[in-house]
């Protein structure tokens, strides 16, 4: 056989061997993609299993769960000024929902119409023949829960919802489904708003909550209940059965020691100062001094195109500052404390230049050459150079008894205030770092320290208290329903921050600051002013500019001081002045905040400290409250929150107006004002008389106390500006 025929008989043998391994290979390739496809799906199935169980376990558990325990809100405590006024309180709403498969299908179908008809007043989104399809489909088809509207509803609106038709048979007759929530409501919304504060309503957001709201957040939120519910729907939840409910208990209520009156004049008067000097921010404090209850406190920041309570400056870290000449007083005293031979005939000398230097570059400054001073005067005149000169002369060997005598007068850690936020006073160490050669000097004049305006304010009043420093507070008191649960008192930081001697000393000095220095132009005439002026160059990139921290921090009446106060104004722009020209624009406290302070101390002094602008007292036989005149908007508020009826005669431009009750209704009727003519403020409370006749023009006088029964200049009069108008109250 050739070799041609061998080799093709060869082939016809090895053909089926290599389809067979072809088929071979072919099966174990579907085999293995067979394999990882089945690998894969169950990795899949694995996967969706984990995630659905664990990743969204709690989701499906819930669509899974129709009963569950929740827990109830207790309401939120009040809180309330000095004399009884609300300053934040918590209102009822309540979302309203129907089962329509509940009430009586003839009491149903009968007052269908009518009912239809009266949900299109309250919820005007929807007409009459669109509620009445709504609620016969939502009934036809049997559905559990239908949603009325999204927004919630007054009290006043519900008690008018109960009594529409098919309503009006009970809760459980008609099929009403009512859920309660309560909504944070202040009746002077800006009024001691930063004081006040707000508490988020999220539970991971509590910590941004500020004011009195967080600081006694524990005693306004009461103790949650507890109470099983049933799901009805998508996030729905209704309690089954009241009887099975664990009762919430309502927060405490608190009292803080503001005056709701000085408060509002407070804010008035410092916002009329920022606006008229166009300052970025101030604060003000009024403390009564023999027991550190602050009366009110003010802080206003520029806010859009005016002024509202946006930071704490008063208390807080944002009010933290280098304070200037009004701590001059805290170095007068470690002189006298330090070296009890000073007195204030000794003199210095300032030189005639009203320059000094004292290390390297370190240039002193006073606004003007003064010569040769006295001690007294180096204060009454705030010199600079005077001061630092005292303060290096007696400390610059030992720069730490200066430190610790500031120590001593309690300044140089915080005062335990009672609201959250207090900011740490920053006092510079010699022992510690930081300190160079003209620390002490710059230290003497306010520079190289920051210290928040309360704790400024609390060295001064204990000046005014003879020596005795009180810790600052503003709550009164905790209490349920007249049950007192805490009472703060009263409480003494340090019974005696320096020798009598040196108080009386202190004392004279700032007498003499108002009488004969830098703060004369507050000189009053009806009573003694004690108190010292600070203007602080601001620090912009590590550089002192032109920019000013103006203050003024004393107490009255001198003789027998019982309020203490400080003023601050920073960064005030002279409004006659360029604003490109710095230093036109150098402002100083004796201009800007001296005479804020005046103003305050005059409301106070005027009104025999104190008169209640809020009290009621029931006029007729309905129990409607006094509110016989005043500001429209304020008393549409009130009667809103009281749930009065008000019955609206007066012009929609008219702001001031009388009142009369008839029935269970407030009228309102026009007060008008007319142009050139004296204001009729009869009946109105004292803060509103005030603001419309000082705006007017007139400088109030007030006798007695409650609100206006008479005044000495007849409504309609012609208006002579600056003349003085002489106020009646009575209750």
């Amino acid at each position: 056989m050739s070799t041609a025929n061998q080799n093709f008989n060869q082939d016809q043998a090895d053909a089926p061997n290599e389809r067979s391994a072809h088929i071979q290979r072919l099966i174990l390739l579907r085999v293995r993609v067979a394999f990882a496809a089945v690998v894969l799906f169950g990795l899949a199935a694995a996967f969706r299993i984990f995630y659905v169980q664990i990743i969204e376990g709690d989701k499906w558990r819930g669509l899974a769960v129709t009963q569950r325990e929740q827990t109830l809100k207790a309401m939120r405590g009040n809180i309330y000024a000095a004399n009884g006024d609300l300053l934040a309180t918590s209102l009822p709403y309540y979302r309203v929902a129907i089962d329509p498969t509940v009430a009586d299908s003839a009491v149903f179908f009968r007052n269908l119409d009518s009912l239809s008809a009266n949900l299109a007043r309250l919820f005007p989104e929807k007409d009459r023949a669109v509620w009445a399809k709504e609620l016969r489909e939502a009934r036809s088809a049997n559905r559990k829960y239908k949603l009325l509207s999204k927004n919630l509803l007054t009290y006043q609106q519900l008690k008018q919802l109960k009594n529409f038709p098919v309503f009006n048979t009970g809760l459980k007759e008609s099929g009403l489904i009512l859920e309660k929530t309560d909504k944070r409501f202040n009746p002077y919304p800006e009024l001691a708003r930063r004081t006040i504060g707000f508490i988020p309503a999220e539970e991971q957001n509590r910590r941004y909550g500020r004011g009195l709201e967080i600081s006694f957040d524990k005693q306004l939120s009461g103790t949650g209940g507890k109470a099983l519910h049933q799901k009805i729907g998508p996030n729905l939840w209704l309690p089954i059965n009241e009887d099975l409910q664990i009762k919430p208990i309502d927060g405490l209520d608190i009292e803080t020691t503001l005056d709701l009156n000085l408060q509002d004049t407070v804010h008035r008067i410092l916002k009329s100062a920022l606006q008229k000097y166009q300052a970025s921010s101030g604060c003000v404090i009024v403390m009564e001094v023999q027991t550190g209850e602050i009366k009110a406190i003010v802080n206003l920041g520029q806010e859009g195109d005016s002024y509202g309570e946006v930071n704490n400056y008063a208390v807080g870290e944002s009010g933290l500052a280098e304070p200037g000449s009004t701590f001059k007083l805290m170095s007068m005293a470690a002189i006298l404390e330090e070296v009890p031979t000073v007195t204030i005939q000794d003199t210095v000398q300032t030189f005639q230049t009203g320059k000094h230097k004292f290390y390297d570059d370190a240039v002193m400054t006073d606004v003007m050459p003064y010569g040769k001073l006295s001690v007294q005067e180096v204060f009454e005149k705030s010199s600079n150079i005077g001061m630092s000169l005292l303060t290096y002369k007696y400390f610059r060997k030992n720069p730490l008894r200066y430190y610790q005598w500031l120590e001593k007068f309690g300044l140089t850690k915080p005062l335990g205030f009672q609201m959250a936020g207090e900011a740490a006073p920053y006092v510079k160490n010699p022992s510690a770092g930081g300190w160079s050669g003209s620390t002490l000097p710059w230290m003497s004049i306010g520079y190289e320290l920051k210290l928040a305006p309360l704790h400024t304010l609390a060295f001064y009043n204990a000046i005014a208290n003879g020596g005795k420093m009180m810790q600052p507070f503003i709550v009164k008191r905790t209490f349920y329903a007249n049950k007192v649960s805490e009472e703060y008192e009263p409480r003494v930081l340090i019974p005696q921050i320096c020798s009598s001697r040196t108080i009386s000393i202190l004392q004279k000095m700032l007498e003499g600051v108002v009488q004969r220095g830098t703060a004369q132009n507050i000189k009053s005439t009806h009573f003694k002013i004690a108190g010292k002026t600070g203007t602080a160059e601001k620090v912009k990139n590590r550089i002192y500019t032109e920019e000013h921290y103006t203050s003024f921090v004393g107490y009255f009446p001198a003789d027998k001081p019982k309020f203490s106060c400080i003023v601050v104004i920073d960064a005030p722009k002279n409004p006659n002045a360029s604003p490109d020209n710095a230093q036109a624009n150098r402002l100083f406290a004796a201009e800007v905040a001296a005479p804020v302070f005046k103003k305050i101390a005059e409301v106070v002094y005027a009104s025999s400290i104190y008169t209640d602008l809020a009290s009621m007292r029931p006029l007729n036989s309905v129990g409607l409250p006094t509110i016989r005149a005043g500001y429209k908007s304020d008393i549409v508020n009130i009667c809103n929150t009281l749930g009065l009826g008000l019955n609206d005669r007066s012009y929609s431009f008219t702001e001031w107006v009388r009142t009369a009750p008839k029935g269970d209704t407030v009228i309102l009727d026009d007060r008008p004002s007319l142009p050139g003519k004296v204001p009729d403020v009869r009946g109105m409370r004292l803060r509103d008389a005030i603001y419309l006749l000082e705006n007017a023009g007139l400088k109030v006088r007030c006798e007695g106390t409650g609100r206006v029964i008479s005044q000495s200049i007849p409504p309609s009069s012609v208006l002579k500006r600056s003349a003085i108008i002489v106020l009646k109250l009575g209750s």
